[in-house]
């Protein structure tokens, strides 16, 4: 399986893919943040946190992400080399597990620089240092397990076609459906808007945002990562056989 990763993380910083994925997040995250006017910029919200930035990256990912899956087996298929790794010594669980982990780590990557938000926020606080860490850890973690959903969703997505705008666009409607889709169901069904929000990756990933970790988060989060990961091993069996 570490061939596959150490594989997946040579094409994408052996083509402009991996560089670009970095920057349009670190730069799109900075532009809505620091410069342009409006609900997400900081400096006039007037509350030294990361709330705004927590918000904006979900939906910045919803696209980001399937971007870097949509060749993850698409391309396999589209060149005919899918054949070629099945037939590796390796099952089909590792090799779907090393190309999830491949992405993942790719955008954990462009995660990482945005912790100088938490610097500066902290030092622009009255006074110094005033930022609630709880939450903004707590945020962070949702925002790493909301990463894992959409890469394995992403993934899936790949093994549908061998198009990877089709499995792009796929990606990017089933990421939307799970972290937005089941909120505005939740509004139009009144009386049973909590349980339906529960479905959905927003209801969870905002809990978490408030700082406390709670196991039934993680374990709906981790349930929807192993499910479409199940979902891309049936895929590749099917493939295979």
């Amino acid at each position: 399986m570490k061939s596959i990763i150490l594989r997946e993380i040579k094409s994408f910083f052996g083509s402009p893919i991996g560089y670009l994925v970095i920057a349009i997040f670190l730069i799109s995250n900075g532009l809505f943040l620091w410069v342009f006017e409006g609900d997400y910029n900081i400096l006039n919200s007037g509350y030294a946190d990361l709330t705004p930035f927590f918000t904006l990256a979900p939906w910045i990912l919803i696209f980001l992400i399937p971007a870097v899956t949509m060749r993850s087996f698409s391309d396999e298929k589209k060149q005919g080399t899918l054949e070629l790794l099945l037939t590796k010594p390796l099952s089909i669980w590792e090799i779907v597990n090393g190309k999830f982990l491949g992405s993942l780590l790719l955008i954990v990557l462009a995660i990482i620089p945005t912790f100088i938000y938490v610097k500066v926020i902290s030092n622009l606080g009255a006074p110094e240092g005033n930022i609630d860490m709880g939450s903004t850890i707590g945020s962070y973690f949702g925002l790493l397990f909301l990463i894992a959903a959409y890469s394995a969703i992403g993934i899936f997505t790949s093994t549908l076609s061998e198009n990877q705008i089709v499995a792009f666009i796929i990606a990017v409607f089933l990421c939307f459906i799970f972290y937005f889709g089941f909120e505005g169901l939740a509004s139009l069904i009144p009386g049973s808007s909590t349980i339906v929000s529960a479905f959905g990756m927003q209801d969870h990933f905002k809990s978490m945002s408030r700082g406390v970790i709670d196991t039934r988060d993680v374990l709906y989060f981790l349930s929807i990562t192993v499910l479409f990961l199940s979902f891309t091993v049936y895929q590749l069996k099917s493939f295979k056989a």
